[in-house]
């Protein structure tokens, strides 16, 4: 009875620290600020420092929850590998975080939910591994739910050549950020066994030293303090995304420790659908059937591969 209270209230946790994150991420890059007593009303355009502000955070939690909460031992894993997966991670970030500000949150959740695809396809070309058949057909389920849920009726107002949209573009690009991360992290798992503290904790760290001079180099350093001075409520906003994120790392932690990665697979599988219901229903973000049936495939998918599609994969 004491493990059951313990997973569900760690479940808990997750659903709602994602929920609320993704609410505010939603209301930071998609509302407009000012408009007040004759202001001009603007929009929060300033990617690198949104995920900046979430790396630091992570970091200091990190180092926190390693010192006093879960001490993981010695970390033997080479600085190359944290700096090179720092730089996947924080790209798809940025790129992610980009995004919203040409589509809206629905659509990056469950683009963003279709990660097992290039971890897959990346896995095969430079990792040299297989994997059982039951893999390959959930993500074609996937793969299926995405391309249903982003065709688009008409055209949009961002739309290039090729029929894709900027914030479809950005979304492919994190996707492909994503991959390469989990080959870098495969790799660390394999010659170093690194643990997910550990990791947390060297990628936030790497990422914090990158977009430090991303945004000192770009002068959005400045532009952004002069948006918290005009409108110093999205501070409060910004820490509070923050905070969630960084929770919310931590439930998984340790439903991953406890409980193992299957659980945690389905919980947070489960909690990225609720995210999309939550946003349709807080933001207006209505889907039209078409849209709902490309969702239904992408988390039958994702649900389906978190229950029979981890089986450890094989070397050619």
């Amino acid at each position: 009875m004491q493990k059951r209270i313990k997973f569900f209230g760690s479940a808990l946790g997750i659903f709602v620290c994602y929920f609320y994150y993704g609410i505010l991420q939603e209301r930071i890059t998609r509302g407009k600020y000012g408009g007040k007593n004759g202001e001009e009303e603007e929009k929060f355009v300033y990617a690198l420092s949104l995920v900046l502000v979430q790396c630091v955070i992570n970091f200091i939690f990190a180092r926190l929850m390693l010192s006093y909460i879960m001490p993981q031992g010695e970390d033997t894993t080479k600085s190359v590998y944290y700096s090179l997966s720092a730089l996947m991670y924080f790209l798809a970030m940025v790129a992610s975080n980009m995004a919203l500000q040409w589509v809206n949150y629905p659509t990056q959740v469950v683009a963003k939910s279709c990660k097992p695809i290039p971890v897959m396809v990346l896995g095969v070309l430079i990792g040299r591994k297989s994997y059982i058949w039951r893999k390959y057909l959930f993500v074609i389920l996937i793969v299926l739910g995405v391309t249903l849920f982003m065709l688009k009726e008409g055209k949009s107002r961002a739309t290039s050549e090729n029929g894709l949209g900027v914030g479809e573009l950005l979304l492919l690009s994190s996707l492909m950020m994503d991959g390469l991360l989990g080959a870098i992290q495969e790799r660390m798992k394999a010659e170093h066994e690194t643990r997910s503290g550990h990791m947390m904790l060297g990628l936030n760290k790497w990422s914090t030293l990158y977009l430090s001079v991303a945004v000192i180099a770009t002068g959005e350093i400045v532009e952004f303090w002069k948006f918290v001075g005009r409108h110093p409520a999205v501070l409060w906003q910004l820490g509070s995304l923050a905070a969630a994120g960084a929770f919310g790392q931590y439930f998984i932690l340790f439903v991953v420790s406890e409980f193992g990665p299957l659980p945690s697979s389905i919980v947070t599988t489960t909690r990225k659908f609720f995210t999309v219901l939550g946003s349709v229903i807080l933001f207006g973000n209505t889907l039209v059937l078409r849209e709902w049936a490309g969702t239904t495939l992408v988390f039958t998918g994702l649900f389906l591969d978190a229950l029979y599609g981890k089986s450890p994969s094989k070397k050619k």
